[in-house]
């Protein structure tokens, strides 16, 4: 326990230690004030059509293009990198026969360099997280949650940690005739063109630490061994497909799960103002589920739609809101279904408050219960983060939030009772808002 103790200790103080070097600030001012004019143009898109950094989400996905960027842009030669981060140091506890309680860090790291190549552009991107080291092996206290598995048996009611790697990729695109252009995105980790923009990185979830329980059912590709994207795309829409490797990152978050590329999406994106970012897409995953004793290798065919509104309404101050809908179906077994439906509002970049709401069909074998059958089960969250002055090109915060899960009459003797509460309390840290 001791030796435990001092190597999350040890992983904690490296994760803050990160931060305040992705925040150092250059020492001349000449070259700050370089950076943020570099910064300005490419946010409002280059002068070679391509879009705004504003509309980049998570691998191919799209924001609206009136969405707030949380980053540190730095250029370097004829690239301009940009830093982005979120990084929790949080509290959980969950109540119920079911609940646990844990204090660990939730966290992710990002870079991207982005530069002109002859008529197009080209992209590296990189994604890591430190949650092998800051967050329990089997995962974080959340209630309801399911997916993927530690110690050969299946997880429930905890969210898995992130692996060491989440994302090495490359993005190349250039026009084609016409304002269309063409964009391709692959490497050994990405995220294929299926769900929505992941959780971690939609503004209407950046103050909330928690994962969806509804995770599975939308974005649980966003961390994919193995991945080739097509696309065409112009001003307002995006038509893509993708081949990659479709099963799910086993228990040891810290190697490369690589496999056959045998899975498939498509997704189609619109974006009829510069508010709103609508998509649907479809995709089958081969033998989803990871390998281990016990363990089914079951083809998971999903489809989702979502639709992504974010508004200005006065200077600093974003509302943003995605809702969003999933099935799932595997062989054999009745298809599941959810819904989701998550809202932040921060006013003069210092007060946020956010919301979430899920309803989701999960069967016997997702939750580990003997009531056979697939049960209906919702959460709903809400909180508060204050965040503080910049630091550094950082704004540090603290914050709680407050869920509720609740299951049907089947599932009370298996979680006490019918509505179980959660708690939340952290500090966080992450790049200023650019203007």
């Amino acid at each position: 326990m001791y030796v435990d103790v001092r190597r999350r200790t040890a992983a904690l103080v490296s994760v803050l230690s990160i931060a305040v070097v992705m925040g150092a600030r250059p020492v001349r001012a000449v070259a700050q004030e370089a950076s943020e004019d570099a910064g300005h143009a490419h946010m409002h898109g280059g002068d070679d059509g391509s879009p705004p950094a504003t509309r980049e989400g998570s691998g191919t996905s799209w924001l609206p293009d009136e969405s707030p960027m949380y980053a540190i842009h730095r250029p370097a030669g004829e690239w301009m990198v940009m830093l982005h981060t979120n990084v929790f140091l949080q509290y959980l506890r969950e109540s119920g026969d079911r609940g646990s309680d844990a204090t660990g860090s939730i966290n992710w790291f990002m870079a991207m360099a982005d530069r002109k190549a002859g008529t197009g552009r080209v992209m590296l991107r990189t994604m890591v997280s430190a949650e092998p080291a800051t967050i329990d092996e089997c995962g974080y206290p959340n209630e309801l949650a399911t997916g993927e598995r530690c110690d050969a048996g299946p997880l429930h009611d905890r969210q898995h940690p992130h692996d060491l790697l989440m994302e090495l990729a490359a993005r190349y695109d250039r026009p084609i005739a016409g304002g269309v252009r063409l964009q391709l995105y692959g490497g050994p980790a990405g995220e294929p063109a299926l769900g929505p923009v992941a959780f971690m990185h939609r503004t209407s979830a950046l103050p909330n630490p928690i994962a969806p329980v509804t995770h599975h059912w939308f974005d649980s590709t966003h961390v994919t061994f193995g991945v080739a994207t097509l696309g065409v795309y112009g001003g307002k829409w995006k038509a893509e497909g993708s081949l990659f490797n479709g099963r799910e990152p086993d228990d040891n978050r810290t190697d490369v799960d690589f496999g056959a590329m045998d899975s498939y999406s498509g997704r189609f994106w619109f974006l009829p103002t510069s508010q709103w970012s609508l998509q649907v897409s479809a995709g089958h995953l081969h033998e989803a589920e990871s390998e281990g004793v016990g363990a089914l290798r079951l083809d998971v065919d999903r489809v989702t739609a979502s639709a992504t509104y974010h508004r200005t309404t006065l200077e600093r101050t974003w509302w943003a809101t995605t809702v969003g809908w999933g099935r799932n179906a595997e062989p054999l077994q009745q298809p599941t279904q959810a819904l989701f439906g998550e809202t932040s509002l921060t006013f003069s970049d210092r007060d946020a408050f956010y919301g979430r709401a899920e309803w989701s069909q999960k069967t016997d074998d997702d939750l580990i219960t003997s009531a056979a059958g697939i049960h209906d089960v919702v959460k709903l969250q809400g909180g508060y983060t204050r965040y503080l002055g910049e630091w550094k090109s950082l704004v540090p915060g603290i914050g709680a939030g407050l869920s509720t899960g609740i299951v049907p009459a089947s599932l009370v003797p298996e979680y006490g009772r019918r509505a179980n509460l959660g708690i939340s309390v952290y500090v966080t840290l992450r790049p200023k808002a650019q203007e």
